[in-house]
């Protein structure tokens, strides 16, 4: 299920809670609206919002900080590609086969990532050879001279910190986010909407307002979900720099 369907979903069950509050108020007698009760009334709403809000700061903080990490892994495979080339391009016309493997890699690289644009565009997936992989390559070569040497150690690290960051976004889980937090969360927002639109005579300022507010509480929901899925969805993180990060070669 899509991150907008949830948030409509939560939606919807939010301006149903405030319906039935409604409906509720029309139906209770007055002095259990009054007095003592509507103090302890007030209470409970206070303590379920103020759950409510720590909750949602803690799911928005927790996908947000797992957003920039994942952003920043992107950046440092880009910023190892470049660098990886560069090393490949100053060790030699010896290193030249890995320099074509490095770039016609990229985009298999790319795509093993960011599956939905893959399946989208219809992109076929491909089989990695271990001959055919940089590292694989750059084992293999035999350094002449003492630069060549320190040319080579550098490249397999770089190679080899390359690696690790693909793997470590390949093994983060496609959807982050714990459904149980929404669906308590979501309940919580229920009972709150209900006890608003019951502790009032209905009105459309009344109505007016409770909407606004369900369609922002499903927005943050819908936003926190999205921040989860960082690979797919519209917020998604941009593989713009990676595809075009290696110059074509002369």
């Amino acid at each position: 299920m899509s991150p907008i369907e949830e948030a409509g979903i939560a939606f919807g069950l939010i301006l149903a809670s405030a319906a039935a509050g409604a409906f509720l108020r029309l139906k209770l007698p007055e002095h259990h609206l009054t007095g003592d009760s509507k103090d302890v009334i007030k209470l409970a709403v206070a303590l379920i919002a103020t759950m409510s809000a720590l909750v949602l700061a803690l799911l928005f903080s927790s996908t947000r900080s797992s957003y920039e990490r994942t952003s920043g892994l992107v950046s440092r495979m880009t910023v190892d590609i470049v660098q990886l080339d560069r090393l490949l391009g100053e060790y030699g016309p010896e290193a030249r086969p890995a320099r074509l493997a490095l770039r016609s890699k990229v985009d298999s690289l790319i795509d093993s990532i960011w599956q939905e644009e893959a399946a989208a565009r219809g992109a076929p997936s491909k089989e990695a050879s271990h001959s055919d992989s940089v590292l694989y390559m750059l084992r293999g070569l035999e350094p002449s001279t003492k630069v060549q040497a320190s040319l080579q150690a550098h490249a397999l690290q770089v190679s080899t910190d390359l690696e690790q960051t693909q793997v470590t976004l390949l093994s983060q889980p496609t959807d982050s986010i714990s459904k149980t937090f929404i669906i308590v969360l979501v309940l919580w927002l229920m009972f709150i909407f209900a006890v608003f639109s019951m502790s009032s005579a209905p009105n459309p300022t009344l109505f007016v307002v409770l909407f606004l507010c369900a369609v922002s509480a499903s927005a943050a929901i819908y936003l926190i979900l999205e921040l989860g899925l960082p690979f797919g969805g519209l917020m998604v993180v941009p593989n713009s720099g990676l595809r075009g990060a290696l110059a074509p070669l002369s």
